[in-house]
Order: structure tokens, then sequence, then C-alpha cells
């Protein structure tokens, strides 16, 4: 007796539903890893970000310390007695709104 092998014959439907059922095995893993990547990527943007804004008002903060300092009275006073220049309290008129 001859044993013959029987091969099993795919309709072309279900070729197609095999091959789409492959496909979306495959995409599903890629295509989360891929997102992973660029939500990744994108969090250290966004981390890079914060650290360059808090250093920038840190800056900010010392710029308005140093204004304080340099608009402070004793500061114009002494710079203005360096200068020869006198404190008249007749000659200071006051601003309101």
């Amino acid at each position: 007796m001859k044993k013959t092998g029987k091969r099993i014959k795919f309709l072309k439907g279900e070729k197609l539903m095999y091959l789409l059922l492959l496909f979306i095995i495959i995409a599903i893993p890629v295509g989360k890893v891929c997102t992973q990547a660029i939500l990744s990527e994108s969090n250290i943007k966004v981390e890079k970000l914060r650290k360059e804004i808090n250093k920038q008002q840190k800056y900010n903060e010392s710029l308005n310390m140093k204004i304080s300092e340099l608009a402070s009275l004793e500061n114009v006073e002494s710079i203005a007695n360096e200068l020869g220049l006198s404190y008249n309290n007749n000659n200071i008129r006051t601003v309101s709104e």
C-alpha cells in the first residue's frame, strides 16, 4: 500500500484571513514598542524643558534681587552723594494713581 500524504487545501478567502491574522499578531506588539519609544522620547524632552524652566526662574529671581538692591534708597543716596548731589525734600514730588 502506498501512503499518500494528504495536503490541506485552503480557499482563497482562508489564505487571506490567515495572512491578515498573522499581520495583526505581528503589528500589534511592534506598534506598542514604537509608541512606547515615542512616549519615552517625549518624556525626556519634557524633563529637559522643566530643568531649563527651573534654571531660568532661578536666574530671573536673582535678577529681581539685584534690581531691588540697586533700586534701594540707600544705594540711590550713596550714588547721589558720590556724584555730589544733595537730598532736598522740597524737590520731591509724589505721583499717586
